[in-house]
């Protein structure tokens, strides 16, 4: 059964002949080809746009590499162009492309191409490409698999599937697999061959061995505030290893860019404004994430926030983590104290705000007190959720928190509208 990822088939849709280059961008392995050259090629073709006028070139097959050179490229797409009618160039993995922001550029030149293009890394969308662009880049980031498009294949029901998502992950290939030790072996060798070594290979790393402890370090501290200084701190402790905190620095800038972990930041509620280090870091698949551990920490409460994060980010917003600063009066001293309350994710969309919590469980009064503290510091009107692995009824309790499932929350793309 084939996963209808309409979501982001739509964002294409609705950025056709806007006269920008529309520009794909992902995880490897997350799915971008299938969007780009079968899901929205069948949309092209079901819309009457006849094949010769459907120009495709896949960069990274071997077949191709003499498509690399600009200069060839070129040549064979002006070739292919013989009216003024309009034309689709869809270009999957353009990184590979030499120059191709020379390339892109000269296509846009032409009136009757709309152009649709695939990258694994985000190097091509730096300020010095967005420069050369002139503005006329417009990304659509596409996930792995959302637990809700995960359900559509899962032969089985939602709590079997929680526990496979949450151990494997999102991959489209890795979810089609059908044995446990055939998961396993597919990620921790896609990590090992494609991810670590694209990484190594493009950013020219000499020491692998620390981009790797660097790697089992972040993902053995998700959910946990963390910056280069106290990372540093623990390769010298643990490790033995004296890496500096600017290689650190730059080596979590080659994740970023490579897809495989996101950065959420501090942000401080009450002063409206960005707190800095330290921040959060989660990864783009738990699965891949797992793989990095051999699969020896999968503490579902950890695992369950990364996977609401990347959630909320599917949907199109921006999370951050909240500090509430909440002054009070020290009983035994008398003195005005400050304590900082954390909210997980502050998730941002255009006028939308929502304030949301991670809750595991909620077994009594004193942890949904606990949960509930640095919300209702929060004096704002914007919505204030809880989100509980527990199968609930969604609720609002008599302070105006939202109380809701994970499984309601992940399976319906409404349910912050509650």
């Amino acid at each position: 059964m084939e996963v209808q990822r309409n979501t982001y088939l739509n964002k294409l849709l609705n950025r056709m002949h806007n006269g920008m280059i529309k520009v794909i961008t992902g995880i490897r392995r997350s799915g971008k080809s299938y969007l780009l050259l079968t899901l929205f090629r069948n949309h092209l073709r079901a819309s009457g746009i006849t094949d010769d006028h459907i120009l495709v070139m896949e960069f990274d097959r071997i077949e191709n590499r003499q498509y690399r050179d600009p200069y060839i490229l070129l040549d064979y797409l002006k070739k292919q162009i013989t009216d003024k009618d309009e034309y689709y160039i869809l270009l999957d993995e353009v990184q590979m492309l030499q120059s191709f922001e020379e390339v892109l550029n000269s296509l846009m030149r032409e009136s009757n191409l709309d152009i649709y293009v695939t990258g694994s890394n985000s190097k091509f969308l730096s300020k010095d490409v967005l420069t050369e662009f002139r503005g006329r880049g417009d990304e659509v980031h596409i996930f792995p698999l959302s637990f809700q498009e995960f359900m559509q294949i899962y032969d089985g029901d939602v709590y079997h599937g929680w526990a496979e998502y949450m151990m494997y992950g999102g991959l489209p290939l890795a979810v089609t697999m059908k044995k446990d030790e055939q998961k396993v072996q597919y990620l921790k060798s896609l990590f090992r061959e494609t991810y670590i070594k694209d990484i190594v290979e493009r950013n020219k790393i000499e020491k692998q061995k620390e981009l790797e402890d660097l790697l089992n370090v972040l993902s053995s501290s998700i959910g946990g505030l963390t910056n280069p200084l106290k990372i540093a701190d623990t390769f010298k402790s643990r490790l033995h290893s004296s890496i500096s905190n600017n290689t650190i620095s730059k080596y979590i800038d080659y994740l970023k860019e490579a897809f495989v972990i996101s950065e959420a930041q501090r942000y401080d509620v009450k002063g409206r404004k960005y707190i800095g280090s330290p921040v959060k870091y989660y990864f783009e698949d738990v699965g891949l994430r797992n793989a990095l551990l051999d699969f020896r920490q999968v503490e579902e409460t950890h695992l369950m926030e990364n996977i609401i994060y990347n959630e909320l980010r599917m949907r199109g917003y921006n999370v951050d983590v909240g500090n509430v600063k909440q002054r009070y009066i020290d009983k035994a001293s008398s003195s005005k104290l400050t304590k900082h309350l954390e909210i997980d994710f502050v998730a941002n969309l255009g006028s939308k705000r929502f304030y949301i919590q991670s809750a595991f469980q909620m077994p009594d009064a004193e942890k949904i007190k606990q949960e509930k503290a640095s919300l209702l510091a929060v004096k704002d009107s914007f919505k204030k959720i809880i989100i509980v692995k527990d199968v609930i009824k969604p609720f609002q309790d008599e302070d105006g928190i939202l109380t809701i499932g994970l499984f309601d929350f992940l399976q319906n793309s409404n349910s912050l509208e509650w």
